[in-house]
C-alpha cells in the first residue's frame, strides 16, 4: 500500500478527513445551543455571516486575495459558482425538508450521499470503483442507516418531505463530483471562499428581506445581544461550515469521490458519542456493534486499493 494519493501524504488526507467528521459531528451541540435564540433561517444566516467573517480574516492576512474566484481572467468561473450553488441547494432544500420531514429521516437519506457521489461521478468522471471499495461503502451506509432506526423515536413516512430530502442529497452528491471535477482549476480554498460568499448573500439576503417584511428587525439582530448565541453560531459558521467546506474540498481534490464521501458517515457516529459524553445521552448495544461496523467501513475502504486506471476526470482535463 502506498504511502502517498496523488502526491499528497496518506496520512495528512486522513487527518483531513477525521478533522472534517469530527467539525460535522459537534455541530449538533452547537446547534442544539443556539436552537432557544434564533429560528431556523436566522440561525443559518448568523452560521454564513460567521464563515464570511472567517475568511474575510483569512484572505486579509494571506496571500490568497490575488486568488479570489473573478480576480484571474481566464478561468471557467461558471463552473466554481454551479459547485458553490449544489452545495447552497442542498441546504436549502434540507432546511425545506424539515418542514415535512422529521430530523431522522433526513437523517437516513443524507447517508445515502455517498452511494449517490458514486453514481454521479462513476457517470460524469469516470471513476470506478472496486467490489471491495463498493462492500465497505455499502457496509458503512447500511449500518448508519440501521443505527438510525435503532435510535429514533420517532419515524413516520412523509412522501413530500422524502422527496426533498432525497433531492437535497443528490445535490449534495452533485456538489462533491462538481468540486472534484474542478479541482485542476481551482484551489479548495477558492471554492470555499465562494460558498461562504454565495451563502451569506442568500441567507442572510433571505432573512434580512423577512426582516423588513414583517418589520421585525429585532428579532435578526436580537440573538446577536447573547454571547452563548454568538460563540456558538461562530462556532458552527467557521468550524462547521467554513473549515468543513475546506476540509471536503481538498479531500476532493486529492481522493476519489467514494473514499472522500464516506468521512460524512462517520460524523453521526461522532454525534452520538458526543451526546454521550458531553450530555449524558444513554449508549444502548446497538451503538457499539453499528459504531463498529460504521468504523470498519471508513478504515477499510481508506486502506482498499483503488483501481489503477481509476484517476478521475477533471475540468484541466477539458482545457
Amino acid at each position: 500500500m502506498g504511502k502517498t494519493i496523488n502526491g499528497v501524504s496518506r496520512w495528512k488526507l486522513y487527518t483531513v478527513g477525521a478533522a472534517f467528521t469530527l467539525s460535522i459531528g459537534f455541530s449538533f451541540f452547537g446547534i442544539k445551543k443556539c436552537v432557544p435564540y434564533a429560528d431556523t433561517l436566522t440561525l443559518i444566516a448568523c452560521r454564513f455571516a460567521a464563515a464570511l467573517i472567517g475568511v474575510s480574516i483569512f484572505m486579509a492576512v494571506s496571500r490568497v486575495t490575488g486568488r479570489y474566484p473573478g480576480a484571474e481572467p481566464g478561468r471557467p468561473k461558471a463552473k466554481l459558482y454551479q459547485t458553490a450553488g449544489f452545495y447552497l441547494a442542498f441546504m436549502i432544500l434540507q432546511i425545506l425538508a424539515m418542514y415535512f420531514a422529521t430530523s431522522i429521516e433526513g437523517a437516513i437519506v443524507f447517508a445515502m450521499v455517498p452511494i449517490f457521489a458514486k453514481i454521479i461521478g462513476r457517470i460524469t468522471l469516470g471513476e470506478k470503483s472496486t467490489p471491495l471499495q463498493n462492500f465497505f461503502v455499502v457496509l458503512t451506509v447500511a449500518a448508519l442507516i440501521v443505527l438510525i432506526i435503532l435510535n429514533a423515536t420517532d419515524i413516520h413516512l412523509n412522501v413530500t418531505g422524502l422527496i426533498i430530502m432525497t433531492i437535497s442529497s443528490i445535490f449534495m452528491g452533485c456538489q462533491n463530483v462538481s468540486a472534484r471535477y474542478v479541482r485542476g482549476v481551482f484551489a479548495p480554498i477558492e471554492i470555499t471562499i465562494c460558498i461562504s460568499v454565495s451563502g451569506f448573500v442568500i441567507f442572510y439576503g433571505a432573512a434580512l428581506a423577512r426582516a423588513l417584511a414583517t418589520r421585525d428587525l429585532h428579532g435578526l439582530f436580537e440573538p446577536l445581544t447573547h454571547p452563548q448565541f454568538v460563540i456558538w453560531v461562530s462556532f458552527l459558521g467557521i468550524f462547521c461550515i467554513l473549515l468543513s467546506a475546506q476540509f471536503m474540498s481538498y479531500m476532493l481534490a486529492h481522493m476519489e469521490i467514494i473514499q472522500s464521501t464516506v468521512f460524512s458517515s462517520a460524523s453521526t457516529l461522532v454525534s452520538i458519542i458526543a451526546g454521550a459524553l458531553i450530555l449524558g445521552e444513554p449508549l444502548n448495544w446497538y451503538h457499539y456493534i453499528c459504531g463498529a461496523l460504521i468504523l470498519a467501513g471508513v478504515v477499510g475502504l481508506s486502506l482498499a486499493p483503488a483501481q489503477a486506471s481509476n484517476a478521475g476526470k477533471s475540468l484541466r482535463d477539458d482545457m
